[in-house]
């Protein structure tokens, strides 16, 4: 008599279900041994589902720029800030450095937030900003230097706000920065007049996300077709 497979495994939310192959013997998805091969289709639980809409429904009308990055470690370090304050678009411009592919950063899992994410690419400044400002965005340019407004007496309360960062060591080119609708510096009280990336990215996404709090998250955040959208995608990754 055939042995029946074992109950079927779940982790992460993710119920896996049996596939017979051309032998017609079933075997569990998550093994692969003894010549067997794993046949397996994810089907998510109900649970899963529900927090895939859950994060839709609190996703809000931004996206954060990223320019030149060089490290790709840091961009992923942005990434989590961006999945964690609720902006799911995220757009990375490489003019002098070396492009690398966002959604193959570190490793892919459902812990990694660049899998929860939407990512476009652009060869320049210009081409980005240029489609963000089309489409209603106010860019907000974040640097070191003086004649900036000051982060926490900013109004950042904009219907559609595009947060733009840049090199860890340049910053925004010049270019960027000129193409900007303003400009965004965050106040340093000790000897070091700069943060990292992601720290940087972190503060700012905060303090816009405090200001839209306050002023009724409700209308920053995405509509229900759009909501409905992305929960789909999101359980389709």
């Amino acid at each position: 008599m055939r042995s029946q497979p074992a109950p079927l495994p779940t982790f992460e939310g993710v119920r896996l279900s049996y596939r017979t192959g051309p032998n017609r013997q079933a075997a569990p998805s998550h093994w692969i041994g003894g010549g067997l091969r794993a046949y397996a289709r994810a089907v998510p639980t109900p649970e899963r589902n529900q927090r895939y809409r859950d994060v839709a429904a609190r996703r809000q009308q931004g996206v954060v720029v990223l320019e030149d990055i060089h490290d790709p470690h840091n961009a992923e370090a942005v990434f989590r800030s961006c999945d964690a304050f609720g902006f799911q678009r995220v757009c990375l411009i490489f003019d002098e450095e070396e492009p690398f592919d966002p959604r193959r950063v570190g490793k892919l899992s459902s812990s990694s937030a660049n899998k929860w994410l939407d990512f476009e690419v652009y060869a320049s400044a210009r081409e980005c900003l240029g489609k963000l400002q089309a489409e209603g965005y106010e860019v907000a340019a974040t640097v070191a230097d003086g004649g900036a407004e000051e982060l926490y007496t900013a109004e950042l309360t904009a219907p559609r706000i595009a947060v733009m960062l840049g090199n860890e060591n340049r910053g925004l080119s010049p270019e960027a920065v000129a193409l900007a609708d303003r400009k965004l510096t965050i106040p340093m009280a000790g000897m070091v007049r700069s943060l990292n990336l992601s720290v940087t990215a972190a503060i700012v996404l905060f303090e816009v996300t405090r200001q839209r709090q306050r002023a009724g998250l409700e209308q920053y955040l995405l509509d229900a077709d759009e909501r409905e959208a992305l929960a789909k995608a999101l359980s389709e990754r």
